[in-house]
């Protein structure tokens, strides 16, 4: 697997210039557009702890929080799965969010759920810190079976097959969360 450093700007091109395109902007807003709606008529009142999950939650997040009228605490959380893990559920720690949890309701804001190992570890760190409710929020659900069993986003913006997509917070390689519309990279690329 090519790490970052190894990727070249005409790889990068030729990801960019072949991938299909499934979410263009517009669409990208109406769902979030959409999400806040939802997301306000549940929550508005519980004034709520909002955690970003970085790096990919950074745009998604960014463009949640001003449509989301209502008191609430933001934060953010850093987390990865280990690598070397046994049972592939462990979730390192890199930040952890300075606001107390304990008693609040917690809305954990992602860029996709994908298998869901890391979010579904969030969210029983949020329970084990004394949380009331945790809730998730993606702006991209893919579709498939290796999801981990009974995990699924309370809210979310958009679906996708599953394919190896990018845009709107997601990366390709670290690449590309910049752009505005969403797209998936053509298989032969994807390595």
């Amino acid at each position: 697997m090519a790490t970052q450093q190894q990727v070249t700007p005409q790889r990068l091109d030729e990801v960019l210039r072949t991938a299909d395109r499934l979410h263009n902007e517009d669409g990208v807003e109406r769902a979030l557009d959409q999400m806040a709606q939802e997301i306000e008529a549940e929550l508005g009142s519980s004034m709520p702890v909002v955690l970003g999950v970085m790096i990919g939650a950074l745009v998604p997040l960014g463009k949640l929080l001003p449509r989301l009228q209502f008191p609430l605490e933001v934060d953010y959380i850093h987390a990865t799965r280990y690598h070397r893990s046994t049972r592939g559920t462990d979730v390192a720690w890199l930040a952890r969010p300075q606001t107390s949890l304990r008693g609040r309701t917690v809305l954990v804001v992602d860029d996709i759920l994908d298998e869901g190992h890391t979010l579904a570890g969030i969210i029983d760190e949020c329970y084990d810190t004394g949380a009331k409710e945790v809730l998730a929020a993606v702006l991209v659900n893919k579709q498939h079976s290796r999801r981990c069993e009974g995990l699924e986003a309370n809210f979310y913006g958009l679906t996708v097959d599953d394919r190896y997509v990018f845009g709107a917070g997601m990366d390709y390689k670290g690449y590309f969360r910049n752009l505005t519309s969403i797209y998936a990279v053509k298989p032969e690329l994807e390595d």
